[in-house]
């Protein structure tokens, strides 16, 4: 338990965390420039996380890329799995440590299925077809219970929105950033990208949120979206097309702070 910890703790992790940081903020970029795609073109359809990395296969250079992200989300998984098991970020053994621990083993769980999905791309066996939401809450839906499950799944993605929100008007993006390393040239910029790409995520995490209460609600399981519902959501609005070129430029802007992150970031 002691070798395992002072791995935990140790130069890897921090390095696989940059890595899984610079993956992250490219599948961000990505959806944001894809976004911005659609409106420039005025045709198509928004994607998600998982549609960004099957448009990165269809590249010449699309398997090399996949790999390196695959890799990259695997590090990722593996720096969240230290903080939740062995307190890398030092939050404590008390409740709210406690809670903010099962928080970034949420995230390792996720960066795991993103790696899993890069991989299953790769070997050509990822072709999954339908709206995966639909089929996880219809799921939910069908368990005793479900419909609270559901609600309490987008009750809790709201409070990661109102998170993200409060984040972005606080400044607490910068709370883990070395900013006595920065230049004073950086230090605006990063504040900049950080405020918009968090408040991209306040909306986006907003919307996911009320359409899964809104299918616990009328227990209707197609009125479940993911990101790339979301967006497309928004484009179908009124102004939508303004609109989503706004939540485009913030998504990336949130690219380039995991960038930010992965360098100046206490890993």
């Amino acid at each position: 338990m002691a070798s395992a910890r002072a791995a935990a703790h140790g130069r890897t992790v921090e390095a696989a965390g940059r890595a899984g940081l610079v993956a992250k903020g490219v599948s961000f970029a990505l959806v944001g420039v894809l976004a911005l795609q659609v409106v420039l073109d005025n045709r198509g359809s928004t994607e998600d996380r998982q549609g960004a990395l099957r448009r990165i296969a269809e590249g010449g250079i699309g398997r090399a890329a996949l790999v390196a992200l695959a890799i990259g989300f695997a590090g990722y998984a593996i720096w969240r799995l230290a903080q939740a098991f062995f307190d890398r970020a030092n939050e404590g053994d008390d409740p709210p440590g406690l809670a903010k621990r099962a928080l970034q083993l949420g995230k390792a769980v996720l960066y795991v299925g993103l790696s899993a999905t890069a991989v299953s791309i790769i070997a050509d066996a990822g072709g999954s077809s339908g709206n995966e939401e639909d089929k996880w809450t219809a799921r939910l839906l069908d368990l005793p219970a479900g419909r609270w499950l559901v609600a309490a799944a987008g009750v809790v993605i709201l409070g990661a929105g109102a998170y993200n929100g409060w984040r972005a008007l606080s400044g607490g993006f910068q709370k883990h950033l070395e900013t006595w390393e920065m230049s004073d040239a950086e230090r605006p910029v990063v504040r900049v990208v950080g405020f918009v790409g968090h408040g991209a995520r306040m909306l986006v995490f907003g919307l996911i949120g009320l359409f899964l209460v809104k299918a616990a609600w009328d227990e209707r399981a197609r009125e479940a979206v993911g990101l790339d519902g979301a967006l497309s959501h928004v484009a179908q609005q009124s102004y939508g097309r303004l609109l989503l070129g706004l939540l485009a430029a913030g998504l990336f802007a949130y690219g380039l702070f995991c960038f930010v992150e992965a360098r100046y970031r206490r890993v």
